[in-house]
């Protein structure tokens, strides 16, 4: 049970992770686990993740549920405390551990991609210096809301921009572009979340001799781009086809399916599941 008194349930103070597995085995589950333990430390919440008892609870979720492969979300909370906001550490967290099934993977998805819809609602500003992956999610419930408004984008992944007009980020990704044979994606100090699958992407691009720029980018960028794609820990990279502004105008990306890069870096990423499975 979790009590009423629990600062994750009264003030929202608790940190989230989500990850699948390939062949049983959790991917990249090091760097979520280092990003939960910085954010834990920045919060003042007394948990540090240990990288075999994570493994085992995935496991053990795994038979208990007859899965081979799962969406996993490790869920950390502040734990209960009296009402009113402490000025010392929670030393008494509230971990809990959520699976579901994956659903088939869709080829046609990795090759014909999905639409990228503008919103109007821009992403908020983190609460700290930077964007923590934390129970605070209303921004991210409004978008989702809006984007249901939309009845040409069936389908498709929402786009916040920043206050002052640049590229955010999705409602559950980050946001890349190639334009003549060099990757952009957002810099963090736009407010976005420090994506364990976009640093990961970032790296593979690297050893592709693929160059990389982090920066403030604008939604004509996108316009002008000869690929998008978005990333998650879920769907690992996604091709953008199509992108929809808030008054339905309608741009074709380049071809209007995945990129020559944008498989490169599909491959590359399916290799460095395979290695992580041997």
């Amino acid at each position: 049970m979790i009590s009423v008194y629990d600062h994750g349930f009264l003030y929202g103070i608790g940190l989230f992770e989500t990850f699948r597995t390939y062949g049983g085995r959790p991917f990249l589950i090091e760097e979520h686990q280092r990003r939960m333990e910085a954010s834990c430390k920045e919060l003042g919440i007394s948990y540090i993740p240990d990288k075999q008892e994570w493994e085992s609870i995935v496991e053990e979720l795994l038979q208990s549920n007859g899965l081979e492969d799962a969406y996993i979300r490790f869920t950390v909370t502040a734990g209960a405390d009296a009402l009113g906001l402490p000025a010392g550490d929670y030393d008494k967290p509230s971990v809990v551990v959520y699976v579901k099934g994956l659903p088939p993977r869709n080829e046609e998805l990795y090759r014909s991609g999905k639409p990228l819809q503008l919103l109007a609602l821009p992403r908020n500003t983190p609460e700290g210096q930077i964007r923590f992956k934390s129970l605070h999610y209303m921004n991210s419930i409004l978008a989702k809301r809006e984007l249901a408004q939309y009845a040409w984008a069936a389908g498709a992944e929402g786009l916040q921009l920043t206050q002052d007009g640049y590229l955010a980020e999705g409602i559950v990704s980050n946001v890349f572009f190639v334009k003549n044979d060099r990757l952009y994606t957002p810099s963090l100090d736009t407010g976005i979340l420090s994506g364990i699958t976009r640093a990961h992407v970032v790296v593979l691009a690297r050893q592709l001799l693929l160059p990389v720029e982090e920066g403030r980018y604008t939604w004509q960028d996108l316009l002008n781009a000869d690929e998008v794609f978005i990333t998650n820990s879920i769907q690992e990279l996604v091709p953008i086809s199509t992108l929809f502004d808030t008054n339905g105008q309608r741009h074709i990306v380049a071809s209007g399916t995945a990129g020559y890069w944008t498989l490169q870096l599909l491959t590359a990423y399916q290799s460095s599941i395979d290695n992580n499975n041997e």
